[in-house]
């Protein structure tokens, strides 16, 4: 599914943060970003001061009595301590009465982002590339929490204290001060502005060979048995060399012109600093101003200085964040392909009877899957689907857990059509035992739990013995607390379907899909499989994909299918009579038997 991206500015940006900056459901949070605030005035304000107390104690240092030699400057250099002890405390207090208000902000984006993945088509994750999506989900995470903070206390306090000296310098000096100060100011914020809009183009460059650094890493980590069967470690190495490489070059531009950016902004205040002092010295020389006032003005500008670094910081990060957030919108605009219907109500199952009704499908409409496929399965019976690869079988499968939409006709459960019924209510009745089981890395008996949340060790340990497992976990040194590894690489494929089964006794669903569930085991192991199987298909409605036919006798009835259309239908024997494609696969089956237990 292609996403709609759309190019995010500065401000619509911070618009959006409100939200999060001012959450309606929690007056805590609201009390604390009013606190917060309240501390961050306090702290410009004291933080204004101090240039005045400095003042205060290089006169006296410098007035010619004596005795105010003592005493003034003791008392001014205690306010210049108090102040910045002051400054220094409401920041400290500020940021942590904040912190709980931005850490929320960045738990509720995450959750929004993590129930929006769930909330897209199979389509979407089928190709998306895992390792770049997490990636590019943390760093736009990152962004939004990281603009909370450095708007509402740096940007804003920024230009709070720049008006208030600027007001300062006008009121009590003479106006080439105020003039300079504001001509360095607003200097360093249009060349940042400037050269950090040329410097974007690097940062996104960057990220995007950083996301393929890290998509090529989970891939080749995810196929490890993959390539240390074909012995191309050497071949993985080198091409993770390569994105390792364009990474660099990319790096080393973005690094190259932050360098450039810093020496402007430092350029910029040396001037202005420069350029004050010299007005200062004059009027010192002049008799209009004392040394107290040379020092005042050089500490505003200085005292400007830290905020404005921070400032040109912050804004290279808002537009870095910014370039960050461009895929977390596009992902968050991604509207999902199959979606409930505003009428949509929860599936009302009497049975589990399910219908297809000249279903027409295909993945890309150039190529279609099935063709006017119609079939019933009633409540409570079984029926089979075989074919050749690339018949449509486990399309049947998708299309019924509603992972897709027909492209005609309708899918019915007890006379329901799908489309007209929640998706959470159609797939709770629905149970899956695939041909490729994968667990989660966890412990076994959260694996089988997984079919019932909140289900305890006894309902656990009764749907493992349902499928035959439960003597096999006891023998374990962990028993049920065994960690099955990524993906459940440390159990074998029989001992992870039996988990896989043990998983669905557990969720009980009327609807039973057995998915090509031994294919790919052995001879022996699929036997024991089929036996727990059996178990829990009876009394459900079960369809069944199979490859082979042997595990399929039982079924009522059996569907053939080629090319997406029914082209035989029937019990096993009454198909065997009629002597055509299913009978012809059979004996194809048997005699691949035959030959495998004359080898053995």
């Amino acid at each position: 599914m292609t996403a709609t991206t759309e190019k995010v500015g500065i401000w619509p940006a911070l618009v959006g943060l409100a939200p999060y900056l001012w959450p309606k459901d929690s007056r805590e949070l609201r009390a604390r970003v009013v606190i917060a605030v309240a501390l961050l005035i306090l702290a410009k304000l004291i933080n204004v001061a101090i240039p005045f107390f400095y003042k205060a104690v290089v006169d006296g240092l410098t007035a010619p009595e004596a005795g105010a030699v003592i005493a003034l400057p003791l008392v001014a250099l205690l306010a210049y301590g108090g102040a910045r002890l002051g400054t220094a405390l409401f920041a400290q207090l500020r940021d942590a009465i904040f912190a709980k208000v931005a850490q929320h902000a960045g738990r509720q984006v995450s959750l929004s982002v993590f129930n929006h993945l769930f909330q897209l088509s199979l389509g979407y994750h089928l190709g998306r590339r895992t390792g770049e999506l997490s990636r590019a989900i943390d760093r736009g995470v990152r962004a939004i929490t990281f603009m909370l903070g450095m708007v509402l206390f740096n940007i804003l306090p920024t230009l709070f204290e720049f008006a208030l000296v600027i007001v300062i310098l006008l009121v009590n000096y003479d106006w080439p001060f105020a003039a300079i100060t504001f001509v360095t100011i607003v200097g360093y914020a249009l060349f940042t502005i400037i050269a950090t809009e040329w410097r974007t183009q690097y940062r996104r460059l960057m990220n995007t060979e950083d996301n393929a650094v890290s998509a090529k890493a989970v891939d080749s980590l995810l196929n490890y048995e993959t390539v240390k069967t074909f012995t191309n470690e050497r071949l993985e190495a080198e091409r993770f060399d390569a994105a390792l490489s364009r990474y660099q070059g990319a790096a080393v531009k973005s690094q190259t012109t932050l360098a450039a950016l810093n020496f402007g902004q430092a350029a910029i205040v040396a001037i202005g600093v420069t350029a004050i002092m010299i007005v200062a010295a004059q009027g010192v020389v002049a008799g209009r101003l004392t040394v107290g006032d040379v020092v005042l003005v050089n500490a505003f500008l200085l005292q400007l200085y830290q905020p404005l670094n921070i400032l040109g910081f912050v804004y290279r990060e808002l537009k870095q964040s910014l370039a960050d957030l461009e895929t977390l919108a596009s992902l968050l605009a991604t509207k999902p392909e199959i979606a409930d219907r505003d009428d949509a109500r929860p599936l009302a199952l009497q049975g589990g009877e399910v219908r297809f009704e000249a279903v027409h499908f295909g993945y890309d409409a150039r190529r279609p899957i099935l063709q006017d496929l119609n079939f019933n399965l009633p409540a409570g019976q079984s029926l089979a689907v075989v074919g050749s690869s690339g018949s449509g079988k486990s399309t049947i499968v998708r299309l019924l857990f509603r992972f897709y939409d027909v492209d005609g006709g309708r899918i019915l459960i007890d006379g329901q059509d799908i489309r007209d019924v929640t998706q959470h209510s159609l797939r709770s009745v629905i149970g899956l035992v695939p041909q490729d089981t994968v667990l989660f890395n966890d412990t076994i008996r959260r694996n089988i739990a997984y079919g019932r949340a909140g289900a305890d060790q006894a309902a656990i340990e009764e749907a493992a013995r349902a499928a035959q497992i439960h003597d096999f976990i006891e023998g374990l040194p962990d028993g049920y607390e065994t960690l099955v590894g990524e993906r459940g690489l440390k159990l074998s494929g029989g001992e992870k379907q039996r988990v896989a089964i043990a998983r669905m006794v557990l969720k009980n669903p009327p609807i039973l899909i057995l998915d090509e569930a031994t294919s790919a085991l052995d001879s022996l192991t699929e036997q024991q499989i089929q036996s727990a199987l059996k178990g829990l298909a009876k009394g459900r409605t079960t369809l069944m994909i199979a490859h082979r036919l042997s595990t399929i006798v039982d079924a009522d009835r059996i569907l053939v299918l080629d090319e997406g259309k029914v082209i035989e239908q029937g019990r096993h024997l009454d198909l065997l009579e009629k002597n055509g494609t299913y009978a012809d696969m059979w004996a194809r089956q048997q005699d691949s038997t035959v030959d495998e237990a004359a080898v053995v």
